[in-house]
């Protein structure tokens, strides 16, 4: 889920509460709060723990609810999973240490102790394309078979041969979703069990009929779907995530078009092709 935020820089608590049962109404099956998509790295942690408290206010345990928490820094990470309200999650989703570029025996024993810390399930996120330095398929494999307490991974590396060798070797009971709107549906198709989304957001239903359709196997019915919302695909990363969803989502009405900095607002070119975009 995005983070709506006012003109001033504020969360939009309001908004944010309009988004959740948004998507749960339409069709969503769980939902993350605090990822990247939410701008986590630009929220104070008094605001997280409020979006967190939130989130369960709202939802009253209708879907999980998954609580990001990730950084290069593993021993504040370690402090966040000891003091946040989690007694409510589900699991805890958390990137692989950016910037830092760890080696992958560095990866390893960061999650190792993230594991150990934490009161609920971990869930590994590798996205390579934001934190500098991917998961390699080897250390996600040992993770899986070594470390307890994690229960899956968001693969959003965008290698479809690494996710191959991920969903070939992977203890039974460790879970793999998807991490990439645009190749969730094929990704399915290797075995993923699903994703954690980006275009969701603001195209609830549609989407999770698409992903329903490909769980079910239904992959006629579920590109039908994907080919409808390519172009929203396109437009929502074309220059930065969250601006192209928080875009959709303010033609939609149901969130304000601000960001925090460093992170500005769509264009006004591709703004004006989000505006003309209908599924």
């Amino acid at each position: 889920m995005v983070t709506p935020f006012q003109a001033d820089g504020s969360i939009d608590f309001a908004a944010y509460k309009k988004l959740i049962h948004h998507v749960i109404e339409n069709g969503c099956q769980y939902i993350v709060v605090l990822g990247t998509t939410g701008e986590a790295p630009v929220l104070s942690k008094e605001e997280k723990i409020q979006l967190i408290q939130i989130a369960y206010d709202e939802i009253k345990g209708k879907v999980p609810v998954v609580v990001g928490i990730g950084g290069n820094n593993t021993a504040a990470l370690i402090e966040d999973l000891k003091t946040f309200p989690l007694a409510g999650a589900a699991a805890i989703l958390s990137a692989s240490p950016y910037y830092s570029k760890p080696s992958q025996e560095g990866i390893f024993q960061h999650y190792k102790a993230l594991a150990a810390a934490s009161p609920k399930p971990i869930m590994l996120y590798n996205v390579p394309g934001r934190t500098g330095r991917g998961i390699e398929a080897e250390t996600i494999i040992r993770i899986a078979n070594e470390v307890p307490n994690v229960m899956g991974i968001k693969e959003a590396s965008g290698d479809m041969l690494l996710c191959m060798h991920i969903l070939r070797e992977k203890p039974k009971d460790f879970m793999v979703v998807s991490g990439d709107d645009a190749l969730a549906m094929s990704q399915i198709a290797c075995g993923m069990e699903g994703v954690i989304s980006v275009a969701a957001n603001a195209f609830p239903a549609h989407f999770s009929k698409m992903i329903d359709a490909a769980l079910q196997g239904d992959f006629t019915s579920a590109k039908i779907i994907n080919d409808k919302l390519l172009p929203a695909y396109e437009l929502m990363f074309c220059e930065n995530n969250p601006a192209g969803i928080k875009a959709f989502l303010a033609e939609q009405h149901i969130i304000q078009n601000y960001l925090r900095l460093p992170l500005v607002p769509l264009s006004a070119e591709v703004h004006e092709k989000v505006k003309r975009f209908k599924i």
